[in-house]
């Protein structure tokens, strides 16, 4: 049974929590009440019910926290943010000092700005032209593409039930420095962090925290090295511990629609085309597609000309030739494709809190169709299909 907020006539009215709801709000669900959750609230009792299933997982993790946090330093790990919409289970927790990056390493325009500025870039994005790289260009892509797989296997060895993303994130800034790289996330827009580490609802740009990896998480580790005036960007998604049947199909199907749009980069190709190929192909399984972020031209700048929208009739410009080199990065969801950006203005989580998948590439487009700078050297496959195998999970069969 619903509770009726005793405030609710002091101060504006709150939001249905259901989502695309939209409705006001005034009842607020017991549960909540009694763990402190503000802004829980609902219209109805039909909407608590609907919803409730997805609910409830905010009141199972934050009841476990509090109590194995109790009379505990640790009880101030989580991060209190004003107006935070939980759309899932997953909490904000509190993070470690940015990590340093020593001042002989090469540095990309916006390390030292205080607002994190990349100029350089904003400046191309006004000029929206697509680079041909020379060769030069291209040998210097390619070794940060380089440098930046090396950086992402040694990040996947540290994943681990119990271990936080926090020190994922000083694995990776470490690995970095030994390669004479900067982590291109640092303090680019005054992102806090050396990677992006996403967990279970979080589609993109998770900020590495204190918060422990559970058996059953997904992870998405996005590596992203500036190395000698240039970047290499990209990532996967792996599984923590033993994987429930959703959460394979999901980064199975995530994996696909990537391998499948980057089978089609090739000279003439319309970059528009390539949202089709994943939408379809993501659709035909259940999953929907994330529309809020888009692969990216990259090479001396981190993000630039071609923008490469990842869902279907997109309205992208361009035509791929010889030379152009950018990433794919679908985001994949489970239930509706529709994310919401946490106070942190970073952290962005899918509105009905079921989980997302990623995959990325850096791609040079050839005479003939492209070469994967990012591949791993020994496998063309993603690690998680090794995680399956070990752990003895057939893999998900898809509808093609």
């Amino acid at each position: 049974i619903l509770l009726l907020n005793s405030w609710m006539s002091e101060r504006s009215p709150l939001v249905c929590m259901t989502p695309d709801c939209g409705k006001e709000a005034p009842l607020q669900c017991p549960k909540c009440k009694e763990l402190n959750i503000l802004n829980s609230n609902f219209c109805s009792q039909d909407c608590f019910k609907a919803y409730y299933p997805v609910h409830k997982k905010i009141h199972k993790v934050l009841a476990q926290t509090q109590s194995n946090c109790a009379n505990s330093e640790s009880s101030s790990l989580f991060l209190n943010y004003p107006n935070l919409n939980l759309t899932g289970s997953l909490r904000p927790y509190r993070q470690s000092r940015t990590r340093e990056v020593p001042k002989s390493i090469q540095r990309p325009d916006y390390a030292d700005d205080e607002k994190g500025m990349p100029y350089s870039e904003i400046a191309s994005k006004r000029a929206g032209m697509i680079p041909v790289l020379t060769p030069d260009e291209i040998a210097g892509v390619r070794k940060a593409c380089r440098l930046g797989r090396e950086v992402l296997e040694v990040a996947a060895k540290a994943i681990a039930v119990g271990v936080t993303t926090d020190e994922i994130d000083r694995v990776v800034h470490e690995a970095c420095i030994e390669r004479d790289c900067y982590p291109s996330p640092l303090n680019y827009y005054t992102f806090p962090k050396s990677c992006c580490t996403s967990v279970n609802e979080v589609v993109c740009h998770g900020i590495p925290d204190m918060r422990p990896l559970e058996d059953g998480d997904i992870l998405n580790i996005d590596i992203s090295v500036f190395h000698n005036g240039f970047h290499g960007d990209l990532n996967e998604t792996y599984f923590v511990g033993t994987p429930d049947p959703e959460s394979v199909k999901l980064v199975t199907v995530s994996w696909e629609c990537l391998e499948k749009s980057i089978q089609s980069v090739k000279p003439g190709m319309k970059y528009r085309d390539v949202g089709n190929i994943i939408q379809k192909h993501a659709s035909a399984n259940g999953c929907s597609v994330v529309r809020t972020y888009c692969g990216h031209g990259i090479h001396r700048l981190f993000h630039c000309a071609p923008t490469v929208p990842h869902y279907g009739k997109n309205k992208a410009v361009g035509i791929m030739k010889p030379g152009h080199c950018f990433t794919i990065e679908p985001m994949i969801n489970a239930g509706k494709f529709q994310d919401e950006t946490w106070p942190d203005n970073w952290t962005s989580v899918t509105c009905d809190g079921r989980r997302s998948a990623q995959f990325e590439h850096t791609l040079l487009v050839t005479e003939t169709g492209c070469q994967v700078l990012t591949a791993r050297p020994n496998d063309p496959r993603p690690a998680f299909y090794q995680q399956l195998r070990q752990l003895g999970i057939p893999p998900f069969t898809s509808q093609t």
